[in-house]
């Protein structure tokens, strides 16, 4: 079965470099075993970085023991939704790409929300 976005079509890849998503397949996927629903495709900020190390998942920092290299700003990942919303809530939630944010999201934030701070659809061409 396809997994759809938040705008209800199939899910695009969120990053490959580096490489994202809880099954570290380039998605933002998700089921059950995926406890912190890693499913909101976000280019991080460093305003987001700074915020999600403070509240104890530092996400800038290498850790070549899990194969991370640690993001900068302007990366792409595949944020947990509940990490995203605190985000919002402070003020510092990194922009979003719809199209690559896994419909689950909507089970912790709005479509609303989420369009709210949502990058430019990647245009396709003509």
């Amino acid at each position: 079965m396809t997994a759809l976005n938040v705008l209800g079509t199939a899910l695009l890849a969120c990053s490959f470099d580096p490489l994202t998503g809880f099954f570290r397949d380039g998605c933002c996927n998700t089921d059950d075993h995926d406890q912190g629903t890693h499913v909101v495709c976000a280019r991080v900020t460093a305003e987001f970085l700074a915020y999600s190390r403070q509240r104890g998942n530092d996400l800038s920092t290498p850790r070549p023991e899990y194969r991370f290299a640690g993001l900068q700003a302007g990366d792409r990942w595949c944020l947990c939704a509940l990490r995203w919303k605190e985000a919002l809530l402070a003020g510092v939630a990194p922009p979003v790409h719809l199209e690559a944010t896994h419909a689950k999201a909507l089970d912790s934030v709005t479509l609303a929300q989420l369009q709210a701070h949502a990058l430019p659809a990647p245009q396709t061409p003509a």
